[in-house]
């Protein structure tokens, strides 16, 4: 943005001083830009401030970078500093512990950030998700670079600004590994360095890696287990034949490569444990068509144990190479019917590289995701897109939709269950006392119980007063507190089950609530509800998830408040509870793979809102876009809207109905009536568990609200005539 306004400037002075005057200034203001960007430094952050207190949660990452700093030289080129991302060669929101080389790097324990560390400096790019929380982790080597705010230079221009300029490219290289960054962000990066005579050199060592030796969590490789049809809903081959076959041809490539996990285990209706609280397991896969017959390749770590070993689920009942029709070597060879090849994960980039040299090989579909390594070694044309595995993925099957609602049912009991005796130790002042930590290992526990559940989708979100104001806050050991009665207490968690994926976050105040914090819990209700109850026209060109964003915000708009996060992110079937390719966000500029709003997608509705240092507000249901019915029927028209799929509850003692429109107000009693009506028989028999359900879905009289309204300003008028005649 910064760069485009000195550009318009420019353009102004040319017309009115001259191409010569307008240069100088353009320059000039170019260089001060560039000056003020070289001289941010960590004691710009409050935390690094002269006797600030350190943060408990702070990691010293000096001998890190000391050591880093050691391999510039050690890939045979004089590197002047690196480039980390957050993502493994995946392009993952959430790596493997064994993959979190910028966390390590950093310390800042974050699912989204890119490092980069020069010769004497390091920065981190994050965005207003973990503001709050980089600040506390990140010790005073680091520079915050807050990526939402205006005037935070972007990578290359910190870069370009400490290297400063030159007319040749001698000893001005910026390492990056290729395996680690998707194949557009290299060449926008790599464009943009070379225009400033900077390289952008590939270190195929990384040099992270290099470094990280004492206590790095070893290479995942867990057990493979099949998830069943009666889960699934479609069978591998049938996901194979109509699914990605046919895409394929209707795009005339010889050749699919999936690199995403959740696309690869999704299409082979396979599930894994490489990834904490997402059931991956790492490998890629080729499709490629060959004289009207599909060749199908899975690339796995130790491929041979994994082909033979018992299931690892009691749900599941077949070994992988029976269920893969592939012999125990991973080979194909005199097997009948569809069988997939399983060959060795480290084998993959030199398969492709042969795969796509073959003569009758013409055109390659790649992800969007797809890192630059891969890239790099493709000599054919490219379709770059999302793959027809993200796609149908991300669009529910018929047994996938019954899954998820009956997983939120089982979800709801766990909630409801732990939430009424939290509460009532919380309020009863119960020994051992309540805290973040303790409720958070109780609800895991709670949901632990619930059949198909196979863990929880994310780590538990447990968060009590200001640490509530911290978007992404997870309890630790150093900043666990207890949860008392004087401020708000924000619980955001979720489930994984064979049928389904949950993520849900309820707000709870257990004393009195100042009024601030009722209106702030009040307007994040009523632009949640506004998005639940929002119908749409689909178009042929949308809308777009961010296209419906503000419905959600304006009730906090309208007063001055928002939220640094998007209001809604895609949820898979026992899959990624965040799941790709769409997402209701406005809090992220519009990228390639975005796709319109359609039936059957599954998305979070949570808006918030995060008082520094005091509290925070947030509220999530998962919903999934369905067909409504209107009154009028324009023409052939479709209109697309939302079933809720979650059925948890509001806090009535948060909010204040006089905000509320009567068709908000409408809309949340006919809610709490269907959590009754679905959850109450299945809490019967635990009578503090249906005492709190029952206090909380007890419908708000509108009428009455008004009649009392009207009744007391009839009774002030009178008083007010009474007074006049006397």
């Amino acid at each position: 943005m910064m760069e485009y306004m000195l550009w318009i400037s420019y353009v102004l002075l040319v017309g009115c001083c001259g191409t010569e005057e307008a240069e100088l200034v353009h320059n000039h203001e170019r260089f001060k830009r560039q000056t003020s960007i070289k001289n941010m430094s960590p004691d710009d952050r409050p935390s690094c401030k002269p006797g600030a207190q350190v943060p408990l949660v702070r990691v010293d990452t000096s001998q890190r970078l000391f050591d880093l700093r050691q391999e510039f030289n050690s890939n045979g080129v004089n590197l002047q500093g690196v480039i980390i991302p957050s993502e493994d060669a995946h392009q993952s929101e959430f790596p493997a512990e064994y993959d979190k080389r910028r966390a390590y790097i950093s310390g800042f324990s974050g699912s989204h950030g890119m490092a980069i560390v020069l010769k004497d400096k390091a920065a981190l790019w994050t965005d207003g998700r973990y503001y709050t929380q980089a600040e506390n982790q990140l010790d005073c080597n680091w520079i915050l670079m807050k990526q939402d705010e205006p005037n935070t230079p972007t990578y290359e221009e910190w870069i370009l600004a400490n290297l400063g300029t030159s007319s040749s490219m001698s000893n001005r290289n910026i390492g990056l590994n290729p395996l680690y960054v998707t194949s557009s962000a290299w060449i926008t990066m790599d464009k943009n360095l070379k225009a400033e005579n900077i390289n952008l050199y590939q270190t195929n060592k990384d040099l992270v890696d290099t470094i990280w030796q004492f206590g790095r969590p070893g290479r995942p490789s867990s057990k493979i287990h099949v998830l069943e049809d009666k889960f699934s809903g479609k069978n591998w081959q049938q996901k194979v034949t109509e699914d990605v076959y046919k895409s394929m041809m209707d795009r005339k490539v010889d050749v699919l490569i999936i690199t995403q996990l959740d696309e690869i285990a999704w299409l082979f209706n396979l599930r894994g444990s490489d990834v904490q609280y997402n059931p991956f397991f790492m490998s890629y896969a080729i499709l490629e068509t060959q004289d009207g017959s599909l060749r199908i390749r899975l690339f796995l770590w130790d491929k041979l144990r994994k082909l033979t070993e018992q299931p690892s689920d009691p749900e599941s009942t077949s070994k992988l190479d029976t269920f893969l029709n592939t012999g125990v070597s991973g080979s194909c060879d005199d097997r009948v019917g569809m069988c997939v090849e399983v060959e060795d994960y480290s084998t993959f980039i030199n398969v492709v590289i042969a795969t796509v040299n073959k003569r009758d090989v013409k055109k390659v579909w790649i992800p969007y995701q797809c890192n630059y390594a891969i890239y790099k070694v493709i000599t054919k044309e490219i379709y770059q897109g999302n793959t027809p595995a993200a796609l149908k993925k991300f669009q529910k099957n018929l047994q996938e939709q019954q899954g998820l609602r009956n997983a939120h049912k089982r979800d709801a009991v766990a909630l409801i269950t732990f939430v009424a005796r939290l509460e009532n130790q919380v309020k009863s002042g119960q020994f051992p006392v309540a805290t973040e930590l303790s409720a958070a290992n109780q609800l895991d526990s709670f949901r632990g119980r619930e059949i198909y559940n196979r863990g929880t989708s994310f780590p538990t979100l447990s968060a009590y007063g200001t640490n509530a104001a911290i978007i992404h806050y997870m309890p630790s050991l150093s900043t666990n507190v207890e949860i008392k009665t004087d401020n708000m207490y924000l619980l955001d968690s979720g489930g994984q089950y064979l049928d389904g994926t949950t993520d849900v976050t309820r707000t709870f105040h257990y004393g009195e609530p100042t009024d601030h914090q009722k209106e702030c819990y009040t307007r994040v209700l009523m632009g949640h509800i506004d998005l639940a109850r929002f119908v749409f026209y689909k178009g042929s060109y949308g809308p777009y998830g961010r296209e419906i964003d503000a419905i959600a915000r304006r009730p906090l708009w309208e007063v001055g408040l928002d939220y640094r996060h998007g209001t809604g992110h895609g949820v898979g079937a026992y899959l990624s509870v965040h799941e790709g390719p769409g997402r209701i966000s406005l809090a992220h500029p519009r990228v390639d793979k975005d796709i319109p709003l359609d039936e059957f997608q599954v998305f979070s509705d949570e808006p918030g809102y995060y008082e520094p240092n005091s509290f925070g507000v947030r509220i999530e249901n998962m919903v999934m876009v369905v067909k409504k019915s209107t009154k009028y029927q324009f023409m052939d028209s479709v209109f697309l809207g939302f079933e809720t799929l979650t059925l948890v509850p509001y806090e009535p003692n948060l909010i204040v109905y006089s905000l509320m429109s009567p068709a908000q107000i409408d809309w949340m009693n006919n809610y709490h009536k269907r959590v009754q009506r679905e959850i109450g028989p299945l809490i019967v028999n635990d009578t503090l568990a249906t005492e709190w359900l029952n206090a909380r879905t007890l419908p708000y009289n509108i009428n009455k609200g008004d009649n009392l309204k009207i009744n007391f300003i009839l009774l002030l008028s009178s008083v007010c005539l009474i007074l006049n005649i006397s």
